[in-house]
């Protein structure tokens, strides 16, 4: 099995706005190792969110190339690219996206489900756990605070034991001390289950427990930094 996680080659995005055509990432090359932890740094605006996307496959490039575990995200279709992540990746998102009309055990249970995993709820159950709140499983979001939602949220991205997480501020809404065990716990769920992470993060603290730092500005990368010891 390759090494290799990600390969982008002079990859770039340009979306129609209503101002017209916006350039938003130029010429991104970059490679990135099995069990790396990455941290997007910069700016509001840099194009670090829209790098995350691109890598989710959740925005194909408009120019260059994005590889994800030896698969071209750029030709895929819309249903191919959505069972390529359901299958490899674990997305967190700033705002959480659980479903209001599901409990908390649903929520994690569903894209097992979705997957035809006939353990769905064992697994969803388990990893609720993990993250403290096997107490909360019949819980809905709305019953939550932001520090629970968030950690539904996590345990559904591990749940599927993903080899990519992928976390666009995940602490962007929460207080500092929710903010702190929400970034413990996912670098515990990467080590536990040697996922890469890609981290969105505007912390430079935060970046600093990355592997590596990728800063960008303006839509470029900047050169790879080592992170601090």
């Amino acid at each position: 099995m390759s090494d290799t996680v990600y390969t982008l080659k002079d990859a770039a995005l340009s979306l129609d706005g209503n101002a017209g055509r916006v350039d938003i990432l130029h010429g991104i090359t970059l490679e990135v190792h099995r069990g790396e932890s990455i941290g997007l740094i910069g700016p509001s605006g840099s194009g670090k969110s829209s790098l995350l996307m691109l890598m989710g496959g959740l925005e194909k490039p408009t120019g260059g190339k994005v590889t994800a575990l030896g698969q071209d995200l750029g030709p895929m279709s819309e249903d191919e690219l959505a069972r390529f992540r359901r299958t490899h990746m674990g997305v967190v998102f700033q705002s959480f996206h659980l479903i209001p009309t599901m409990t908390a055990l649903e929520n994690v249970a569903t894209p097992l489900e979705l997957a035809g995993d006939a353990d769905a709820y064992q697994k969803a159950a388990a990893e609720l756990e993990v993250v403290g709140l096997g107490h909360r499983a019949d819980h809905y979001p709305a019953q939550m605070s932001g520090g629970e939602q968030q950690r539904v949220a996590l345990a559904r991205a591990a749940a599927p034991r993903p080899d990519i997480l992928l976390a666009d501020e995940p602490t962007g809404n929460l207080d500092g001390a929710n903010g702190a065990a929400i970034i413990d716990l996912l670098f515990g769920l990467r080590d536990r289950h040697g996922a890469t992470l890609i981290l969105v993060t505007h912390s430079t603290t935060l970046a600093n427990r990355c592997d590596r730092i990728i800063r960008l500005t303006d839509g470029r990368i900047a050169p790879i930094e080592a992170a601090a010891e």
